[in-house]
């Protein structure tokens, strides 16, 4: 016999997985854009590495990923 228990089932939903993996993209995404800005030569100041993409866009967009993958993981989602 094959029953069904509250044991069996996943807790998160199928629609709770799609935020969940729309998060990490997002995340990605900040990760990205927190990137560059290198130099090949140490002695020289680079003064694009204090941009507002690397300072003010790049750590919103980061925690945007981190809210949309708790409410993911912590909001009740009807089923369709």
């Amino acid at each position: 016999m094959n029953y069904i228990t509250d044991m069996d089932k996943m807790a998160i939903t199928p629609k709770g997985l799609k935020f969940v993996l729309a998060g990490v993209i997002v995340m990605v995404a900040g990760f990205v854009l927190l990137s560059g800005g290198g130099i090949k030569d140490p002695q020289v100041f680079n003064y694009a590495m204090f941009d507002f993409r690397r300072l003010v866009a790049a750590p919103i967009v980061i925690l945007a990923g981190i809210v949309v993958i708790i409410v993911s993981i912590t909001g009740k989602f009807d089923k369709e």
